[in-house]
């Protein structure tokens, strides 16, 4: 039990904890690169951790399919695939489409109100975002949290604590992707999406409890984002993916 751990150990978990938190975004966010080299001097120094927490940390990425290790080369970030974002993108639907469909069964006026507030929120952080001449990293992350909060609460009355774990999972395989490629952009407008219209008509269906349109829009969303993201992406594996939008 914790309270009987030595302190030395309760600091090295919480070290180990906070570096993987640390990795995690700086590989979703593209701040390390796809295939760079995780030399562990390079982590110590980058974060200011022992080499036992950023081990630890390491090999919970490995399983997470963030992180690669090979005998010879050692940790290094997983590369880009094409047809490896492609398989994670409709695990994502899958997921999340199940997930919602019996949230939007089992959903109350307390899963309304959290879903409606959510998108508030997340309007006022894009909103802010898209008001700043060069928004700075404070608000890029609030919009981030704020896009995660609302598609977690469009599946939050789901009924299981495997659904939402999972969707989190695939949230993070396919965000490792998106994310650089929005870096330097405003979003998806100047290629005529309107992400916002999205959210709305998303919102919209699940209040309505229209499952099947619901899960079409998510699904559609998903995908469309997917296959911007191919666009704009040199993929080494040349092999185009023959989406279908719901």
């Amino acid at each position: 039990m914790p309270y009987d751990a030595p302190d030395g150990e309760v600091e090295e978990i919480t070290l180990a904890e906070q570096v993987y938190r640390s990795l995690r975004r700086d590989l979703i966010s593209g701040d390390i690169e796809p295939g760079q080299s995780l030399r562990l001097e390079f982590l110590k120094q980058r974060y200011g951790i022992s080499f036992s927490p950023i081990r630890e940390a390491l090999n919970r990425l490995q399983s997470e399919r963030m992180v690669v290790s090979t005998a010879s080369r050692g940790f290094r970030v997983a590369p880009f695939s094409r047809e490896e974002m492609w398989d994670a993108a409709e695990t994502r639907i899958l997921i999340d489409c199940e997930a919602m469909r019996r949230s939007l069964k089992n959903g109350d006026d307390v899963w309304e109100t959290r879903l409606v507030a959510a998108y508030h929120a997340l309007n006022l952080a894009a909103r802010r975002v898209h008001d700043m001449p060069a928004p700075d990293d404070e608000a890029s992350e609030m919009l981030e949290q704020r896009h995660l909060e609302f598609h977690r609460a469009l599946i939050a009355a789901c009924g299981s604590r495997w659904l939402m774990e999972l969707s989190v999972q695939m949230y993070t395989q396919t965000e490792r992707y998106r994310r650089p490629t929005l870096r330097g952009r405003s979003g998806w407008g100047d290629v005529g999406r309107d992400v916002g219209r999205e959210h709305q008509d998303l919102m919209d269906a699940a209040l309505a409890r229209d499952s099947k349109r619901a899960v079409a829009l998510l699904a559609q969303h998903y995908r469309k984002t997917v296959a911007l993201i191919e666009r704009f992406t040199p993929f080494k594996d040349v092999a185009s993916h023959d989406s279908q939008e719901a």
